[in-house]
């Protein structure tokens, strides 16, 4: 018998099976790890989850909400990867909630400030491609695939049925959005 594709699969979990949802999972979980350890290496190193611990935490997230679709391997690969920069941003802003003591660690000065700033940042680029997904979502899916999943244009090109081309016209427009975003956002947004 032959193994189903990763879009049957998708289409099976959807409408409920949960033994394809189950089979989707662990054929995508090689590649869902290596966006997650990723994501964690482009956040450096304040951020202090690992990188199975954020997948399956992105998985039972996932998993736990109802009425999402995914009618190809590229939306759910850019939903995943939004979950994760989800999860990674709620990470660090617990670790770091004064309620919880987050800001009493030993470190430098310099330390602190880079860590702030880099979780300003990182909630700026997350405010700005939630903006650029209300604004056009094909463009903001771009960014998710080549950004934050590591795709080529080409491997995009084709999970969404377009040219290479295509795909490049559409980061460089996603990138002038998300610059421009950026520098019209204030710092303390």
């Amino acid at each position: 018998m032959a193994q189903p594709t990763i879009s049957s699969l998708i289409m099976s979990a959807q409408s409920g099976d949960s033994d394809a949802a189950e089979a989707l999972f662990a054929a995508l979980y090689a590649e869902l790890h290596r966006l997650a350890q990723r994501e964690l290496a482009r956040r450096g190193g304040y951020v202090t989850i690992g990188a199975t611990t954020l997948l399956h935490e992105a998985y039972l997230d996932i998993s736990g909400r109802e009425g999402i679709v995914f009618p190809d391997r590229a939306r759910f690969m850019s939903y995943a990867a939004r979950v994760m920069r989800g999860l990674i941003i709620d990470h660090a802003r617990r670790r770091h909630a004064i309620k919880r003591g987050g800001m009493f660690e030993i470190a430098s000065t310099a330390t602190v400030i880079d860590r702030a700033a880099d979780q300003d940042h990182l909630k700026r680029i997350s405010d700005a491609l939630d903006e650029l997904a209300a604004v056009d979502a094909a463009l903001a899916q771009v960014v998710d695939l080549k950004f934050f999943c590591g795709f080529s244009f080409a491997d995009i090109g084709a999970m969404r049925g377009v040219s290479e081309r295509t795909v490049q016209r559409d980061w460089e427009k996603a990138r002038i959005y998300l610059h421009r975003a950026l520098d019209d956002a204030p710092p303390d947004r």
